[in-house]
C-alpha cells in the first residue's frame, strides 16, 4: 500500500478539497515507457523530497493558498482502465473550481487531465515542455503510448505549443508543419535565448503545462527514462514558466515522466522544486490572482 504523504510533508497542514487552492494529484501510471522505466515510482518521490523545501521559495510562501493532496490514484491495469480513473479524480477538482496539479507517471496521464479539462472549459492550450514531440499516431502498437500523448490531444482540437523540443521523427516534423503546430524547439532557446519568448497573440487566454522532466537537460536532470542532450537550463525554465503565468490564466498542470534515481536524490528535489516554483509563478500572476480570486501575496 501507498503510505500517505502530503505535498510538503507536515509542513503544511493538509488542506481539505474546499479550501486548497491546489489539488495534487498522484497518478503513478507506466504501461508503455519504451526505454528505462521508473516513472510509477515517481509522485511518491516527488512528494517525499517535497517535505524538505523552503516554504518561502523566494518571492512568497505558495502554500498559504492550501495544497491538497488526493489518495494516488489506482493505477493497476491498462490505458483503457486507469485514464478513466485520473479523468474522474481531475474532474472532481475542477468541480470545486481548484487547480489540478497531476504528478506522473508515464506521458500517458496528461491526456486524461486535458479529456477533464475540455469538459470545464470552452477553449484552452497545452503548453508542451519535452524533450519529444509525442506527436506519433501509435507507437509500439498502442495509441495510449507516451509517445502519442500529445497528437492524442491534437486529434481533440486543442491547440499545443511545445518548448525545448530536440528529438521527434521525420513523420512528427512533416506533422508540425502540416498542422502549423508552434514550437520553441531547444536549439531555437541555445541560439536566441528564452528573453524574447512569447506566445502567439491568438493562442487560447487559458492553458495547461504539462512538464515532461526530460524537458530539462540530462546534466541537471538524468532521472528520465528517454533523456535528450540540449535540453533547458534551470534558470530557462523558469524564465519561460514566468512568462507563461504573466500572460495566460493557467487552469492546472503536470509534471511527468520522472524517474527516480535511489542513488541521485537532488533530482527528486529538483522535481519537487519545479512543481512548487509553478504554484508560486502562478499566485504571483496578476491575471491568474484575478481569475482565481487570489489575495495579495
Amino acid at each position: 500500500m501507498t503510505p500517505t504523504l502530503y505535498f510538503h510533508g507536515d509542513d503544511v497542514k493538509p488542506s481539505g478539497q474546499q479550501d486548497a487552492l491546489f489539488h495534487v494529484i498522484p497518478a503513478p501510471y507506466e504501461k508503455t515507457v519504451s526505454y528505462k522505466s521508473g516513472t510509477a515510482l515517481g509522485p511518491q518521490a516527488i512528494l517525499e523530497a517535497s517535505c524538505q523545501l523552503e516554504l518561502f521559495d523566494g518571492k512568497n510562501i505558495p502554500a498559504d493558498q492550501g495544497i491538497y493532496t488526493s489518495p494516488f490514484i489506482d493505477c493497476t491495469g491498462d490505458a483503457e482502465d486507469v485514464l478513466p480513473r485520473i479523468r474522474k479524480e481531475v474532474a472532481n477538482c475542477l468541480s470545486v473550481n481548484k487547480i489540478p496539479v497531476i504528478l506522473g507517471g508515464e506521458h500517458t496521464v496528461t491526456g486524461a487531465a486535458v479529456e477533464a479539462l475540455q469538459e470545464c472549459h470552452n477553449s484552452f492550450g497545452v503548453i508542451q515542455f519535452d524533450a519529444h514531440a509525442d506527436l506519433r499516431d501509435t507507437y509500439q502498437g498502442t495509441p495510449y503510448s507516451h509517445a502519442c500523448v500529445m497528437k492524442r490531444i491534437h486529434d481533440r482540437n486543442i491547440p499545443i505549443f511545445q518548448i525545448g523540443t530536440r528529438s521527434y521523427s521525420y513523420e512528427e516534423h512533416l506533422f508540425r508543419k502540416k498542422n502549423s503546430i508552434p514550437y520553441l524547439d531547444a536549439e531555437d532557446i541555445f541560439k536566441s535565448g528564452v528573453e524574447g519568448f512569447c506566445l502567439p497573440v491568438d493562442f487560447p487566454d487559458k492553458v495547461f503545462i504539462t512538464f515532461d522532466i526530460d524537458g530539462l537537460d540530462p546534466a541537471l536532470m538524468p532521472a528520465t527514462g528517454t533523456p535528450v542532450p540540449g535540453g533547458l537550463t534551470w534558470y530557462q525554465t523558469q524564465w519561460l514558466i514566468e512568462k507563461i503565468m504573466n500572460s495566460r490564466i493557467c487552469v492546472g498542470f503536470d509534471v511527468v515522466e520522472f524517474a527516480p534515481l535511489n542513488t541521485l536524490h537532488s533530482a527528486s528535489f529538483t522535481a519537487a522544486q519545479l512543481t512548487y516554483n509553478m504554484m508560486g509563478y502562478l499566485t504571483r500572476s496578476a491575471v491568474n490572482r484575478k481569475y482565481w480570486s487570489i489575495g495579495t501575496v
